[in-house]
């Protein structure tokens, strides 16, 4: 658990990529520790992981692919972790600063994988009961707000250094990976919420700041088959990469 809240404006000039990694309680919430590992083979990229209560239960330890916390809290690029209890660890006093408010400011990237029915149905609705979606409700949809962040990546072979300054566009973007049970995935619910997410603050409209990453067709951990999976977490990674890369 963090032992003071923390202050992003400390991190401004640190010339890292800031990821803001997020999971919601599904069982594709196992597949974090994959992300983490290949993300943090970048020295320049640092990782913030946000986990909801439910997630945090499938990371306790289980198994091989289920490390615990603290193993996490290890692996590369990890910077700490957040849960729901650490958003007023210190009894707040007028000017301190406020968790969920200093995540969006840091990130350069958000990524919620798995972001599950739930989730996605409060997301929607605007509803904000924990650090996570408190972070995604505060997120600047106007652009305006965020200072900008600098990372100077080296050339290779010696090409000239590349500069990218964030946010690369106007909105910072929020990346997130759907996954259900297959009969949630096609409940009429689940098509409302993700109009919104789409069409309404979807990137494709040239003004919005979600990214949907649609859930594949596989057997799930339930024992259905059909759609609801989680895309690949290979396949995450490489969209956070090009987001960051300018790709």
């Amino acid at each position: 658990m963090p032992l003071e809240v923390f202050d992003s404006s400390l991190h401004l000039q640190d010339n890292k990529f800031h990821v803001l990694l997020a999971a919601s309680g599904s069982v594709a919430t196992i597949k974090i520790p994959n992300i983490i590992d290949s993300l943090g083979a970048n020295p320049q990229i640092s990782i913030r992981l946000i986990l909801t209560a439910s997630a945090a239960k499938f990371l306790n330890g289980q198994s091989e692919e289920q490390p615990s916390l603290d193993v996490i809290r290890n692996m590369r690029g990890v910077e700490a972790i957040y849960l729901d209890e650490d958003e007023w660890v210190i009894p707040w006093t007028r000017g301190a600063k406020i968790l969920h408010i200093e995540m969006r400011r840091w990130a350069n990237i958000m990524v919620v994988a798995p972001l599950s029915a739930n989730t996605m149905a409060k997301m929607a609705a605007g509803l904000c009961d924990n650090l996570l979606l408190s972070t995604m409700r505060a997120w600047d949809v106007s652009g305006l707000l965020d200072p900008p962040h600098e990372v100077l990546v080296e050339g290779k072979d010696g090409s000239e250094a590349q500069r990218i300054i964030f946010p690369t566009t106007r909105k910072k973007i929020i990346v997130v990976a759907v996954a259900m049970n297959t009969a949630m995935w096609f409940h009429p619910i689940t098509q409302k919420h993700m109009k919104i997410l789409e069409e309404d603050w979807g990137i494709k409209n040239g003004g919005g700041w979600i990214e949907v990453l649609r859930p594949i067709d596989k057997g799930l951990a339930c024992g259905d088959v059909g759609s609801g999976a989680m895309e690949n977490w290979t396949n995450i990674v490489a969209r956070v990469n090009e987001r960051l890369f300018g790709g």
